[in-house]
């Protein structure tokens, strides 16, 4: 996860902040002319007792009654404005939210593998939880206060001045040290928000990974161990949280310490002119009202900095996130259908459309691959899988073979060489139709919330029942599946943990089967299947791998016996290539890693 102090580029991440609120400039105008509304009603509702007091010592008892209507008039307009701007700044705050959480998951859908495999989970789910909040609470509850408090400020120094500027000179002394404290307590409060925003990320991402690992955590007895990391991170987050708040809860006392030396200094002054016949007595009155709230807008500041200095921190994490780079993706093949047969459409220089069967013919050309480019995996690979041939890969952890597949796939892109799908480079194939190609089934089976037959179907979203029950069928899921409480509509939470790991191995089995892929890759897909399950689905398997190019990795080399080509991987190169038969006679690496296996069988 990237570390973050103070925010690193502020006026950027407002920029971008604000480019989301333009998109609603009209809601957002309405408000500010409404806020502003609020304000002026507060000033010139204050400085009405101006006419009011200097009219009661004359007897001019019109002049007061028509200063307090007016007075109450001005108020009123004030309360309406207050009362119609929360209300659309609560519709204006979450449009512009749930279109930060719209691209921000937009953005997660084109990002390449390598982000899920280097991020923490529980750090990407925080964007989408804790910073988005942050952004929420800031905009509902600071964006408006600040424009009536900045109105509030600048027209209160107005009209300071307007009533009497000597005594203003002294206000402005205040406000200056008002000023400058916010600024110091600003600076490092603002530093502390943001690693309060970095450890929750990481506590959560902590606390993701334990809730889902407790039976590993409970088999090795780790408990106390856990607790000691939670422990750690959690009095790590404790520390930074209490700093920031500690800087930002200053600032209100501080402030309201100043304003009531401000006042009590403005009051003796204040009489003394009075007394000596350099101001009138309503001037007074009104100025000392204007002097006890002078340091109201300045409170307000500082209340909502809290929620600024954590909405801009969540806020930068979040517009981060989304300038990584995306998939790139210049296929121009697409996946086409001609006569109900999956076909290339090649687009030619010369403007023609060469239509090119779809046959699942993989080559690995000198490829060159390394997941960093320090630590090369794969060296100068060659292979090929002919249409309709069942290749199985094999060798110890860290040979390659997992990473084969994902380049297949395209997760990764090449370094050197290249890949080929019937004669087509696949960096020419538009990545959603090389996907829509090729059927995979993971070692981590992962069900989705929803019935047993939402999860087959999305495999083919637009698959009819039967066509579900008839994949189950050939994975050999339907007979179990009948004997749920609700068969094909049971429900499936939590990652299906109500099921067994053989029969969420056949669920997925059968998600592949009903897309009907013309290459298959089986990521030791029965690694975690029983023997008697294993038998079960070996006669599905091979109706499902029938006519299909089939990419195998071996957990059990039993398992590949019958795949017409076997290749031994050791540290990213081909040390042997054949057929079951034909390795064993070269009493090998094979035949070593096969002797090893039937021993333990």
């Amino acid at each position: 996860m990237a570390k973050y102090g103070r925010p690193r580029d502020l006026k950027k991440t407002l920029k971008t902040l604000l480019s989301y609120m333009g998109r609603h400039a009209k809601l957002f105008l309405v408000v500010g002319i409404l806020v502003s509304l609020a304000g002026l009603a507060n000033l010139f509702g204050v400085f009405m007792i101006r006419p009011v007091v200097n009219a009661l010592p004359s007897g001019d008892w019109d002049k007061a009654v028509q200063g307090i209507v007016a007075m109450a008039v001005i108020f009123l307009i004030g309360v309406l404005s207050s009362l119609g701007y929360t209300q659309i700044m609560a519709v204006a705050a979450q449009q512009v939210v749930k279109e930060i959480r719209h691209d921000l998951f937009a953005k997660l859908q084109k990002l390449p593998v390598k982000v899920f495999d280097t991020t923490a989970h529980g750090d990407l789910m925080s964007r989408f939880t804790n910073d988005v909040d942050t952004i929420s609470d800031a905009l509902n509850n600071s964006f408006a206060m600040m424009v009536q408090a900045f109105i509030q400020a600048a027209g209160t120094l107005v009209l300071l001045f307007v009533l009497n500027w000597r005594l203003t000179l002294i206000v402005f002394v205040f406000y200056g040290l008002m000023m400058v404290y916010i600024q110091m307590a600003g600076t490092k409060s603002k530093a502390y928000f943001a690693l309060q925003q970095q450890g929750l990320g990481a506590l959560n991402g902590f606390v993701e990974e334990m809730v889902s690992g407790q039976k590993v955590v409970k088999v090795f007895n780790h408990e106390q161990t856990n607790w000691k990391a939670f422990e750690e991170k959690s009095a790590r987050l404790q520390h930074v949280s209490q700093k920031a708040q500690a800087f930002a809860q200053t600032m209100v006392p501080m402030v309201v310490s100043l304003s009531y030396v401000n006042y009590a200094i403005v009051t003796l002054v204040g009489g003394w002119m009075v007394l000596t016949g350099l101001s009138d007595l309503g001037s007074l009155a009104s100025y000392l009202v204007f002097v006890r709230q002078a340091a109201m807008p300045i409170n307000q500041f500082t209340q909502q900095s809290n929620l600024v200095l954590v909405g801009v921190s969540g806020a930068e994490r979040i517009f981060e996130f989304m300038e990584q780079k995306e998939e790139v993706d210049d296929g121009k093949v697409k996946l086409g259908d001609e006569e109900g047969k999956p076909v290339w459409l090649h687009p030619r220089a010369d403007g023609r459309m060469e239509v090119v069967p779809v046959r699942g013919d993989v080559v690995f050309d000198q490829v060159d691959f390394g997941y960093t480019p320090r630590h090369p995996i794969l060296k100068n690979l060659s292979l090929y899988a002919k249409p309709g041939q069942k290749v199985a890969f094999v060798g110890a952890t860290g040979a390659g073979k997992t990473t084969i597949t994902n380049l297949i796939n395209r997760f990764y892109e090449l370094q050197g060489g290249a890949i080929t799908f019937d004669g087509i480079d696949i960096r020419l194939i538009q990545k959603d139709d090389l996907r829509k190609s090729l059927g995979i089934v993971l070692q981590d089976t992962h069900l989705f919330t929803g019935t047993i037959a939402d999860n087959i179907r999305f495999g083919k979203l637009d698959a009819t029942n039967e066509e579900v029950e008839r994949a189950a069928k050939l994975a050999n899921a339907h007979s179990f599946i009948e004997r749920l409480p609700d068969g094909y509509d049971t429900m499936i939470t939590n990652d299906g943990a109500s099921l067994s790991q053989g029969q969420r191995q056949l669920l997925a089995i059968a998600r592949t089967a009903i897309a009907d892929p013309p290459v298959l890759i089986l990521d030791e897909a029965t690694s975690s299947i029983d023997t008697r399950t294993e038998k079960l689905i070996e006669k599905g398997m091979d109706a499902l791998m029938e006519g299909r190019t089939v990419f195998v990795i071996a957990h059990r080399l039993s398992t590949i016996r019958n795949a017409d080509v076997i290749i031994v991987l050791d540290h990213g190169q081909i040390v042997e290539r054949g057929s079951h038969d034909e390795l064993l006679e070269k009493q090998g690496m094979y035949y070593q890693l096969y002797e090893g296996m039937f021993e333990l069988s």
